[in-house]
């Protein structure tokens, strides 16, 4: 893995948001107290999300897009980019792959966080569509694509974007986490992001007990000392 002093950009890359806050954005608080960079790329706006239909596709974009701005900067996050996808029909293409290499080459990130490609068996939730099809397409937009100079020339040609490589992936919601942060000193900062999400979370009872329960989980499952709190990633080399 890459020593920390080695992570100094850090993309973000989700299908909906509220994506980075549920899988990551303990770690990202911690990102930001050392003084990385992060951006966070939503590919949908989450205009299908919600459980009441109070508003239409327009204006539930609208709302998920700026509780998402207000769940970054409780993380630290200001750079927040959105490309527009409809939520729930992602699939993996040629455009959403040169979409994601050309923030790779923006940004220069050292790590990408995404989701798990696979399906995850043990816990459904982090496998929807649109998850599995943004991770599938982020990593092949971190391997082969943002690094090949020859893939997407018209980024080079047209809008001055080199190739980059990214040299790890943090993938989260799979079944085989090999990589935990202790994001104890940070568990007040996710929650404080998750609970922005108003429109997706404000009617689920006990909200905060399953988030922390959930990483509790993760830090007893990396051996941490009772009391502790974790989120868990596979980490992928792309060297």
């Amino acid at each position: 893995m890459l020593p920390e002093s080695e992570i100094n950009r850090v993309l973000v890359v989700t299908a909906h948001p509220d994506d980075a806050d549920f899988g990551a954005a303990g770690s990202v608080a911690l990102f930001g107290d050392r003084g990385v960079e992060v951006t966070y790329l939503v590919v949908t706006d989450g205009d299908a999300g919600g459980n009441e239909r109070t508003l239409d596709h327009s204006g539930m974009a609208e709302l998920r897009r700026a509780e998402q701005t207000a769940a970054a900067k409780c993380v630290g996050v200001t750079d927040l980019r959105f490309l527009g996808y409809p939520d729930g029909t992602v699939v993996p293409s040629l455009d959403l792959r040169k979409a994601i290499a050309r923030v790779i080459r923006q940004v220069r990130p050292d790590v990408v966080i995404t989701h798990h490609p696979d399906r995850n068996y043990q816990f459904v939730a982090p496998s929807h569509p649109d998850h599995r099809a943004v991770g599938g397409s982020a990593l092949d937009a971190v391997y082969p694509d943002a690094r090949n100079p020859y893939a997407f020339p018209e980024l080079l040609r047209e809008e001055g974007l080199a190739a980059w490589t990214a040299r790890e992936v943090w993938l989260t919601g799979g079944s085989t986490p090999n990589h935990y942060v202790d994001i104890t000193d940070a568990i007040d900062r996710k929650l404080a992001a998750l609970r922005s999400h108003v429109s997706q979370v404000a009617h689920v009872e006990g909200f905060a007990e399953f988030v922390r329960g959930r990483s509790a989980a993760w830090a007893e499952q990396a051996g941490f000392d009772e009391g502790r709190y974790a989120e868990g990633f596979q980490v992928v080399p792309t060297a």
